[in-house]
C-alpha cells in the first residue's frame, strides 16, 4: 500500500473505521445497550453536555455514538478529497458522493431505533424492520466505500466486460449477501432478546408454534448462510477461471477462504449459544466477505486493462525500488 495515492490510502482507512463501528454497533446489540442514553438523540439521558454516566449500558451507548459520530467528518473529508482531485462524470465522484447519501441515511435510521424506542427488549416487527433496513444501508455504505478505495489505488475502469451472465450473476450474489445479512440480523435479535438455556431447548424453540417469531425465523439462517456462501464462492471461482489474473486469483482464493471459516465460526455459534464474543467475531467475517465479494466482482467484470495495469505498476516498483 506504500505505492498508492494518500486519498487511496485514507479511503482504506475510512473503510477500516467503518467496519470497526459496525462490529462495535453489533456489541452495543448484544449487551442490550441500546437504550443507555434512554430514548434522547442526540443527547444522552437529556444532558447537553456531560452525561451523568450511572451504568455501564450507558457507557457502552455513549461511546457508540462517539465512534460513529466521527465518522462522519472523515468521510467528508474523503468526499471533499475525491471532488477536488477527479473530473465530473468521474466514478469515483459517483462512488464518494454515494458515501455521503448512506451515511446520511445511516445516521438517520440509528437515531430513529433510540427516538422511537427500537431497542433493549423491543420485539417488535418495526423493530426487526428497522434493523433490516439499517442493515441493507449498512452494506451500501461499506460497498460505496470499497468502490472508492479500489478505484484511488488502481485506477477507474474504462468499460466493463460484455459478459450479461456474469452480470447478472453478481446482482443475484448481492442481493442473497442482502438477504444473508437480513436472516443475521433476526437471528442476532432472537438470540439476545431470547436466549436459549441449551441447544436442544434452542432447537425445540426454534419450531414450536408458541415462540416469538424472531425464534422462528432464526432457524432459516444457517441454511441462507450456506447456499449463500457456495453461490458467491462459485461466482468468484468463475471469474478466476474466466479471466485469469494473479490478483484476481488472490481475491477469488481469500474469498472462498473466508467463506469457508464463517461456516466454521456460524456452527461453533451455533453450539456455544451465541455468546457475545462469537456474535462479533460472526458480524465482523461477514463485513470482510462482504468486501472481498465486491473487490472480487468489480475486479473481475471490468475491462481486462485493469490487471495488466496493476501487474505493471507491481513490477515497476520492483525495478525503480532503490538497492541498499
Amino acid at each position: 500500500m506504500s505505492n498508492i495515492a494518500k486519498h487511496a490510502k485514507y479511503a482504506w482507512i475510512v473503510l477500516a473505521y467503518n467496519i470497526f463501528v459496525i462490529v462495535y454497533g453489533g456489541f452495543v446489540r448484544a449487551t442490550g445497550s441500546g437504550a443507555g442514553c434512554g430514548s434522547h438523540w442526540p443527547t444522552c439521558n437529556g444532558d447537553a453536555i456531560i452525561p451523568q454516566i450511572q451504568r455501564v449500558q450507558t457507557l457502552i451507548e455513549l461511546t457508540h455514538r462517539l465512534t460513529s459520530g466521527l465518522t462522519l467528518p472523515l468521510i467528508a473529508v474523503l468526499i471533499v478529497w475525491i471532488w477536488r482531485i477527479y473530473p465530473k462524470k468521474s466514478l469515483l465522484r459517483w462512488s464518494s458522493g454515494a458515501i455521503g447519501v448512506f451515511i446520511i441515511t445511516e445516521s438517520l435510521l440509528g437515531a430513529g431505533l433510540v427516538l422511537f424506542e427500537l431497542v433493549d427488549q423491543n420485539a417488535s416487527v418495526v423493530r426487526a424492520v428497522s434493523m433490516i433496513a439499517h442493515l441493507i444501508n449498512t452494506f451500501l455504505l461499506l460497498g460505496s466505500i470499497v468502490l472508492t478505495a479500489f478505484w484511488s489505488s488502481i485506477g477507474e475502469p474504462e468499460k466493463w466486460r460484455p459478459d450479461r451472465r456474469n452480470r447478472r450473476l453478481f446482482w443475484v450474489g448481492a442481493a442473497a449477501m442482502m438477504l444473508l445479512g437480513a436472516s443475521g440480523a433476526i437471528a442476532a435479535l432472537g438470540d439476545t432478546l431470547f436466549p436459549a438455556r441449551s441447544l436442544l431447548h434452542g432447537l425445540q424453540a426454534d419450531i414450536a408454534a408458541a415462540s416469538n417469531y424472531l425464534v422462528r425465523l432464526r432457524i432459516f439462517h444457517p441454511g441462507i448462510a450456506i447456499l449463500t456462501g457456495l453461490f458467491i464462492s462459485n461466482f468468484g471461482y468463475r471469474l478466476s477461471s474466466q479471466y485469469p489474473s494473479i490478483m484476481l486469483n488472490k481475491m477469488s482464493r481469500v474469498l472462498i477462504t473466508l467463506v469457508v471459516v464463517q461456516i466454521i465460526f456460524g456452527g461453533i455459534n451455533v453450539l456455544l449459544l451465541a455468546p457475545i464474543w462469537m456474535q462479533l467475531v460472526h458480524l465482523l467475517m461477514t463485513c470482510l466477505i462482504w468486501v472481498l465479494f465486491l473487490l472480487t466482482s468489480v475486479f473481475g467484470l471490468v475491462s481486462s486493462h485493469l490487471a495488466p495495469r496493476v501487474g505493471q505498476k507491481n513490477i515497476d516498483n520492483l525495478i525503480n525500488q532503490p538497492t541498499t
